[in-house]
């Protein structure tokens, strides 16, 4: 399996499949989240897997100095796009860079480090997934965070994928995506085949298809990762209420972990 990701047309639709996720809600959660764990206050934040900026452009519009990364030159662009557009509204403007979040190299420390929306499971690999969490350690200050959220295995394993179709109106016509996913147990992977129809009037204006692959988690494993970079998991909770632990029922899960040397 191999992830052939976040091309021109899902880039170009992403905001439109996702206008519904509270993303305002997410930045109130990382806030929280820094305001439990952080020693000192956080003020610089680096964003991996940043997509379209709808974790970026919040925070920095909440006086954050945001950096956002994806390797995705369309999602950069819309990122960037969105942020021109916003730019008299922002407190302190984010920058946007296109890059590999398994090598990056920024000459430059952060008080936080999230991936949010399941990037962390886009490493499919163990090197993968090492080099990233290296990237992510490398670029933390002392006693940093780092705030994700992955695909928890016991409740993937449980509940397994379907297929799915969800319809999106557009100006002119509709969007419509349908999804249909794959279990590679052996290697704690889901892949996810998309297929995508951009429709206007009675005319279908452009159909196309994606492959996501994801790796789904299990808790020893990420606290083994973590600590394989200095890295220790403070806690694993519901993405959508981080009072419950990960269980069975919580596909999403919100993991914490922090700078241990």
């Amino acid at each position: 399996m191999k992830n052939q990701v976040f091309g021109s047309v899902y880039a170009e639709n992403y905001d439109l499949f996702y206008e519904n996720k509270d993303y305002e809600a997410e930045c109130d959660l990382i806030e929280k989240i820094c305001q439990r764990y952080a020693g000192s206050q956080v003020g610089t934040i680096l964003d991996l897997g940043c997509g379209t900026g709808n974790h970026t452009i919040p925070l920095a519009h909440r006086g954050y100095k945001v950096t956002g990364i994806d390797r995705s030159s369309d999602m950069v662009k819309y990122a960037e796009t969105k942020a021109q557009l916003q730019h008299a509204e922002l407190k302190k403007a984010p920058q946007f860079i296109k890059e590999d979040v398994r090598c990056l190299e920024l000459d430059e420390s952060f008080d936080a480090v999230i991936m949010m929306f399941a990037v962390l499971g886009y490493q499919l690999t163990n090197p993968d997934l090492i080099g990233t969490l290296g990237t992510v350690r490398k670029h933390l200050k002392p006693g940093g965070l780092f705030i994700f959220d992955v695909w928890y295995g016991p409740a993937v394993l449980a509940i397994r994928p379907g297929d799915k179709i969800k319809e999106t109106s557009t100006p002119d016509g509709k969007v419509i995506r349908m999804a249909s996913g794959t279990l590679d147990v052996a290697r704690h992977l889901c892949q996810v085949d998309y297929r995508l129809l951009k429709i206007s009037g009675d005319r279908v204006k452009s159909d196309g298809t994606e492959s996501h692959t994801m790796r789904y988690f299990f808790p020893m494993e990420l606290d083994m990762m973590l600590s394989f970079n200095k890295l220790k998991l403070q806690s694993l909770t519901a993405l959508s209420d981080p009072e419950k632990p990960a269980d069975e029922t919580t596909w999403n899960v919100l993991g914490v972990a922090m700078v241990t040397e």
